[in-house]
């Protein structure tokens, strides 16, 4: 009997669609839930090189929680490309300002592999939106309770 190493092929993946609502969601917590499910590693025939994650709608982006001082304390760091061009801000004032989903939606790029076409391909598949509802019902998605998978993943102030 031979033992073979069963591989997906990119005309063989079936997508599904997710909803996760991130209401007094952790940031992190949430973030490494996605990204799991954006890379397809939740699925016993995962496959590195291809794209077998599901699609993720995200809603409620705009109500995520901290744990601890990091609201304050964090610091995200960019660089405008000039000299001496470094900003910072922290994700009290993101999620204060006009794109507060863009807490959620770095955290998980972050964690996502780096410069390669396939981790840019399923950051495609995130959707993030800052109000309760989405326009992706046709697609018949399935609703997930990531607050219910551990007391952890919530906080109420």
């Amino acid at each position: 009997m031979q033992k073979i190493t069963a591989s997906l092929k990119p005309a063989e993946v079936e997508k599904k669609w997710i909803v996760v609502d991130a209401e007094n969601a952790v940031v992190g917590r949430l973030a490494t839930f996605i990204a799991m499910r954006l890379r397809g590693k939740h699925r016993p025939d995962y496959t590195p090189h291809v794209d077998c994650g599901d699609f993720v709608v995200v809603i409620n982006a705009d109500k995520v929680k901290f744990t601890g001082k990091k609201l304050d304390d964090k610091v995200y760091y960019r660089h405008t490309g000039h000299p001496g061009g470094v900003k910072e801000t922290t994700p009290r004032k993101v999620l204060g300002g006009k794109f507060p989903e863009r807490v959620l939606e770095k955290a998980v790029e972050r964690m996502l592999p780096k410069e390669s076409p396939l981790a840019r391909k399923q950051l495609t598949h995130l959707l993030i939106y800052n109000a309760g509802e989405h326009p992706h019902q046709a697609q018949n998605p399935e609703v997930v309770d990531f607050a219910g998978r551990n007391a952890k993943n919530i906080r109420s102030l």
